[in-house]
């Protein structure tokens, strides 16, 4: 039985900073933002955007059969219930049936990984059943902070099937787990802790280990893979991954690796940092924008997540692919978005949604989208459909 991902959905908000206008508000170089962090534009969410909302915008983008449907899972790690399940609201504002178990998954950026390990296990136990597998985040370190130009939010939203048209999952998974503190986020606050050297030096030594591992015990070395894809917090990370493996390649593969890295980085450098769905933001990217890829390509995925755990695997694409992708789509979704000035976006930043037992409004202004949050009201979060 093949596994793997049918069809791929995306969503980011409507609004967005150019990171060199931040640059320069912030006193810093514009290089040091598009070069040296690799990232050019920034999504930015109103407090009428949250994971839900984003979540169940990704997935409206997928055909889904409903009478096959068992299995909702959303990964995150910008959950807004410690007990509800973000995919309990995403199933009544998509209208699935009740016929399915619908859960929210926790391990920061790995999350989506998670999602989509137990959405292919689900369909090998449970054949002609789908599930669907959704990471949506909003990533929020502060204003003037150090981590803030590798914020941003988005959803990636994956219907995993048997026969998939897209890409054909293996059974090679290679993944390692280990308690470090190099990011956290408590549940008293709603931006993150990070130790930004350590964290990249665990992100590479994770990557070295696996990768070691996932060759050992696969007997495929790099020569194997038409393009390798990363998770991306912010892009340098991935590239300064990809760097590790590429010296056992060819020059002319290392050449062809290196210009895919770039393809598949693209949708992240406009939107930025969606924690879970970072990596799987570069494959759509990847797939969308690389006319040069063919069926049957392998493509190698590494996922991490703070905290930490690292996982290695791969797929293979499948024949007519590209016509079950949304590149227009998604280019037009891009291109429609307002840019806001700097102190349009701090202001936009603050107006969120208390931490606390407070009602709350959120702004009409910025109701756009197919799915808005309205506000709070008794301690009871409003979705409205637009």
């Amino acid at each position: 039985m093949t596994i793997g991902i049918d069809q791929i959905g995306l969503y980011t908000p409507n609004w967005y900073i150019d990171l060199r206008e931040l640059a320069r508000a912030r006193g810093d170089e514009p290089d040091k933002y598009t070069i040296g962090i690799g990232q050019d534009q920034q999504a930015v969410a109103p407090s009428s955007q949250d994971i839900v909302t984003m979540a169940a915008a990704a997935a409206r983008e997928l055909t889904i059969d409903t009478t096959k449907l068992g299995l909702i899972v959303v990964g995150t790690e910008s959950g807004i219930d410690a007990s509800k399940a973000s995919a309990l609201y995403v199933q009544r504002l998509l209208g699935l049936h009740p016929w399915v178990r619908a859960l929210e998954i926790k391990e920061a950026c790995y999350g989506g990984t998670a999602g989509l390990m137990m959405a292919r296990d689900y369909v090998a136990t449970h054949p002609g059943q789908q599930a669907l597998v959704i990471a949506s985040d909003i990533a929020r370190y502060g204003l003037a902070t150090g981590g803030e130009v590798t914020q941003g939010a988005g959803a990636v939203a994956m219907l995993v099937t048997e026969a998939p048209r897209v890409l054909a999952l293996a059974d090679d998974s290679v993944y390692y787990a280990e308690e470090i503190m190099d990011f956290w986020r408590p549940v008293y606050q709603d931006t993150a802790l990070a130790r930004g050297k350590y964290s990249t030096e665990q992100y590479l030594a994770f990557f070295k280990r696996v990768w070691a591992q996932y060759q050992r015990q696969s007997g495929r070395t790099v020569a194997d893979f038409d393009a390798l894809c990363f998770h991306l917090p912010y892009t340098k990370m991935g590239l300064k991954a990809l760097r590790l493996a590429l010296p056992a390649a060819s020059a002319v593969q290392q050449a062809e690796l290196t210009a895919r890295f770039e393809r598949s980085i693209q949708y992240s450098r406009r939107i930025g940092n969606i924690y879970t769905g970072s990596l799987y933001l570069g494959l759509l990217s990847l797939l969308e924008l690389d006319d040069t890829l063919t069926p049957g390509a392998r493509i190698g995925l590494f996922s991490y997540g703070s905290g930490a755990v690292g996982e290695f695997f791969s797929g293979t694409l499948v024949e007519g692919f590209t016509a079950h992708l949304h590149r227009a789509d998604h280019a037009a979704l891009l291109d429609a978005r307002t840019r806001l000035s700097i102190p349009d976006y701090e202001t936009l930043f603050r107006d969120k949604v208390p931490y606390g037992p407070a009602d709350y409004s959120s702004d009409p202004a910025f109701f756009a989208g197919p799915f808005v949050l309205t506000g709070v009201s008794g301690q009871e979060r409003q979705y409205r459909t637009n």
